[in-house]
């Protein structure tokens, strides 16, 4: 394992929080402390500027940073070699996934990847769409699935299947006496969103736009930060929403929500988001390939 003080320096200063590394690490703030307190004295300066309860780089700080990142690629490399020639892989794995997805879909995967590859250490991250590009972006994370395009060219987006969404309505609703609807049936009830930020909100208004609509003309009266508690909303007759049919398998068993596809569909995009990197550990790679072929299978049975 490369220098565990590099290692924890290197995460303070790309985070430049004390706090938030310790929670990336799996740390106590008191031990991160420590570490960079040890490398301070190993160079006999200071590697942080700390005031007002925030942390900036000295100009050593900059420069052990540049070596310091340097350091742990190019061990990183060769231990991904090594593993390479005997076959292992292992190691963290840090993930992200959008709401929905991490909540309704990503399990599964993660269920068949850890049996296939035990040796891995996995964390996943679940925040709405905007929040894992981000993680993405400050290099949070190794990997995020979303829901909706990608525009960030700076990033490597690639589409796994594509997720229908859905008006969800009580089983007795008026919306649900029908097959299909059109999209401006919708504006007729209260409607019951996802917070902004969301992927499944984005697509939503982009689908209204394209078929000639406005998300403000919709009868919002609600904002909830997760598809559980719309359903709940709308199962208590609170208003109808629209949701991921991906998100509905329980409740249309029980019998206590309908599902009614609209006409044009609505369609949306799970996609793969990693950086543009060269290098990547074997651990990831392995993801990548597992989650392309299991999107593979999704992709023939949808």
């Amino acid at each position: 394992m490369a220098d565990r003080r590099l290692q924890v320096f290197t995460t303070v200063a790309r985070l430049l929080s004390f706090t938030k590394a310790a929670e990336a690490l799996h740390m106590t703030q008191p031990a991160v402390t420590f570490q960079i307190r040890q490398l301070e004295d190993y160079f006999n300066t200071r590697l942080f500027d700390r005031t007002h309860n925030r942390i900036s780089l000295t100009v050593a700080g900059e420069l052990v940073k540049s070596y310091a990142d340097q350091i742990i690629t190019h061990y990183n490399e060769m231990d991904n070699e090594v593993r390479k020639l005997t076959g292992d892989v292992l190691g963290p794995l840090v993930l992200g996934a959008s709401t929905t997805i991490g909540e309704y879909v990503i399990p599964s995967i993660l269920g068949e990847y850890q049996a296939k590859f035990p040796d891995v250490s996995i964390r996943l991250h679940v925040a709405n769409t905007e929040g894992v590009i981000h993680m993405v972006e400050s290099n949070e994370i190794d990997i995020g699935i979303v829901e909706g395009p990608v525009n960030n060219k700076n990033l490597v987006s690639k589409v796994c299947w594509e997720d229908e969404l859905v008006a969800v309505t009580p089983p007795q609703h008026p919306l649900a006496q029908s097959k299909t609807i059109t999209p401006d049936k919708v504006l007729e009830y209260p409607f019951i969103s996802r917070e902004e930020g969301s992927g499944t909100r984005e697509v939503i208004a982009e689908y209204f736009a394209a078929n000639g609509l406005e998300f403000s003309n919709l009868n919002l009266t609600m904002e909830f930060g997760s598809p559980e508690s719309i359903k709940s909303a709308v199962a208590s007759g609170l208003g109808v929403s629209i949701l991921s049919v991906a998100t509905l398998d329980k409740e249309l068993k029980l019998g206590m929500l309908e599902k009614t596809s609209f006409s044009p569909a609505a369609t949306r995009p799970f996609s793969i988001v990693y950086q543009r990197q060269k290098f990547r550990l074997r651990a990831i790679e392995e993801f990548l390939v597992f989650t392309e072929a299991h999107c593979g299978i999704k992709k023939a049975t949808a």
